[in-house]
């Protein structure tokens, strides 16, 4: 099988803004997407990703240039026209799909390098595809062999373990004051890039709950919603920190949104329960003599700064060792699709040797009178293994590893040799 028929158009949080990625939401129900898809002629086998910061279609077709507009269309619902949806979509094709598929499963081409959610979305994505029996051969193969590329670079490297964002380096420190994050109520305050990530972090580590606090009350709605969080406006944040174990502010605000006067008597009624606030906003939205407060922890941007820049050069090095295991990977399932494309041609290469042995085998057996049953079951073998003898040398160099366009050439060649696309291939 051509590797050309393998598609995936989508649009990520590289790509496309979130008031963009907000228009191509879909109903809860899993199967609806699917049906949408199953009638879009081409779509021989699919399947949809949708996570707050992507939203993909995966498919295989014969007609991959006309299909891929049908599907951008559908991804966009028509909302805007097929040039203006072109500003924020990726469409990679053959072995770029195969190879933006494993960077994604194994958390490459995340928000969050290394995250573990992305896995685990794939696989419920595979899953509702294959309910909806919308998956075959190529699409069951490649998946599992993502699923496996994933696994290999989490054994093989330490991709996830190091803070490389501002916000994951928060989340870790609020991790050791702690020491354990579970049970413990989240705020955000925001719900900007540097929110979304905050909050990624903070499921990741098994927070209760996550509040999502925003002067756009919209805003906020949406990104609670993606971790199952309560949004509340930014009028309530006072009355809200009665509740919150740690709170992380990352707005665009000009001026100190929380003052130390303001938390100095909500202390009280916390009864001196630790409070863990995180400053991420340039400029700050806390006071810096919340420090002062007994029980209040604050941390700033410059706190955080250093411990990113340690992590960084040790995350890369080990992004390196996981890119090339994904390149890795791509080159044999790349083979694999090469085989598929060669077996084809071999059965035919078989079926027109065998056709042309036994008439001939027919012709040579009427000339030869009154034969044995045995002695015809001789002739009829030693004929199939000459011709199998003869055909063994052109099938082993059909089936050597080469490089995509040199097996595009070597077939082409063998099946001219063999006149096997003819009308009249006799």
């Amino acid at each position: 099988m051509s590797a050309d028929k393998i598609v995936i158009l989508g649009v990520n949080h590289k790509t496309a803004p979130v008031e963009i990625r907000e228009r191509l939401s879909f109903s809860n129900d899993p199967g609806t997407p699917y049906r949408e898809l199953a009638v879009i002629p081409g779509c021989e086998e699919f399947s949809f990703l949708s996570t707050c910061n992507r939203v993909e279609v995966l498919f295989v077709s014969s007609t991959p240039e006309e299909t891929e507009k049908k599907v951008r269309d559908f991804l966009f619902n028509k909302s805007m026209s097929y040039e203006e949806a072109g500003k924020y979509v990726y469409l990679h094709q053959g072995e770029d799909a195969i190879q933006h598929l494993f960077r994604v499963g194994a958390s490459l081409d995340s928000m969050i390098v290394g995250e573990p959610q992305i896995l685990g979305q794939l696989k419920q994505a595979y899953r509702d595809a294959k309910e909806q029996n919308c998956t075959g051969m190529i699409l069951n193969r490649l998946m599992h062999k993502a699923f496996s590329v994933a696994k290999r670079i989490r054994t093989e490297t330490d991709i996830g373990s190091s803070a490389v964002s501002i916000s994951y380096a928060a989340v870790e420190l609020a991790k050791k004051i702690f020491g354990s994050l579970k049970n413990k109520k989240a705020m955000l305050v925001g719900a900007g890039e540097m929110a979304e990530l905050a909050a990624q972090h903070l499921m990741n580590q098994g927070v209760a709950e996550v509040i999502v606090a925003n002067r756009t009350f919209e805003r906020a709605v949406n990104l609670a919603r993606c971790f199952n969080g309560k949004a509340v406006s930014l009028e309530e944040l006072l009355s809200q920190l009665e509740y919150v174990d740690i709170l992380i502010s990352s707005t665009g605000s000009p001026d100190i949104i929380l003052h130390s006067r303001d938390v100095k008597g909500i202390m009280r009624q916390r009864r001196n329960r630790p409070l863990f606030l995180i400053d991420i906003a340039v400029p700050r939205d806390l006071d810096p003599g919340l420090n002062d407060l007994d029980n209040v922890y604050l941390y700033g941007i410059d706190d955080l700064q250093h411990v990113v820049e340690i992590n960084k050069a040790e995350r890369d090095k080990e992004a390196v060792q996981a890119e090339r295991i994904v390149t890795e990977e791509t080159l044999k399932f790349m083979l694999w699709l090469g085989a598929m494309e060669v077996t084809p041609t071999i059965v035919a290469i078989r079926e027109k040797a065998d056709a042309i042995r036994r008439a001939e085998l027919e012709k040579t057996m009427a000339g030869l009178g009154n034969l044995s049953d045995k002695e015809k079951k001789s002739i009829d073998k030693m004929s199939a293994a000459m011709m199998n003898k003869i055909l063994h040398h052109p099938i082993v160099y059909l089936k050597q590893d080469d490089s995509h366009k040199d097996k595009k050439v070597k077939l082409a060649m063998i099946r001219k040799f063999f006149n096997l696309d003819s009308e009249n291939s006799d």
